[in-house]
């Protein structure tokens, strides 16, 4: 998406807005390949263009597969459905490895990431080489690994799936919640950086 909206900062990651602001991750690791959002603008197709003007959240899901391998990917496509019990439904890569695990399980954890965790993001995108869960403290639940940094979290149980587009809308039961000690001050994606938000001003 274009960089040149309203709402963008500059590249050292300075807030230039009253309510939303970039947030650096410039940390000198090398990562695989460009970043995915930049493609030309002429070259985007209508529908991410328009997506890419919604502000998403910034959650990373794990799962782990029958031999005991845990799997997560990093999902901005995701809505939370009160009720009893709650849901969440998310868009899955359907040729991840985690997707793989889920179903083989039918567990998964998701968490939601803090404007400090682009690192954790960006690894469990696949921008780094290796193992994303590298150097990650992870906490073995029954619903599959959760990782110690990273929360609030919930705890869900895998309840169905379909075809959207060239993802997989996924929709699973919330068994439980960790809701932290502190409130999150999110990391969102907006037109092709990440960023985080405060309150408007009156």
């Amino acid at each position: 998406m274009t960089q040149n909206g309203s709402h963008a900062g500059n590249e050292k990651g300075q807030r230039t807005s009253p309510y939303c602001w970039p947030v650096s991750f410039d940390d000198g690791t090398s990562r695989i390949g460009s970043d995915p959002f930049t493609t030309p603008v002429e070259a985007r197709q209508p529908a991410r263009r328009f997506r890419g003007r919604l502000a998403m959240p910034v959650t990373v899901w794990t799962s782990q597969s029958a031999a005991g391998s845990p799997a997560g990917i990093t999902v901005s496509s995701v809505l939370i459905a009160d009720g009893t019990p709650p849901e969440v439904l998310g868009l899955i890569d359907p040729l991840s490895d985690f997707w793989d695990a889920a179903q083989e399980s039918a567990r998964l954890v998701v968490h939601i990431l803090d404007a400090d965790q682009t690192r954790l993001a960006e690894k469990f995108a696949l921008r780094f080489p290796g193992d994303p869960f590298e150097g990650e403290q992870l906490l073995p639940t029954s619903w599959g690994p959760a990782i110690a940094t990273a929360a609030p979290r919930a705890s869900c149980t895998l309840l169905s799936s379909a075809d959207a587009g060239y993802l997989r809308l996924v929709r699973a039961r919330i068994d439980g919640f960790e809701l932290g000690e502190e409130p999150v001050r999110p990391l969102v994606h907006y037109r092709g950086r990440y960023m985080s938000v405060g309150p408007l001003r009156s």
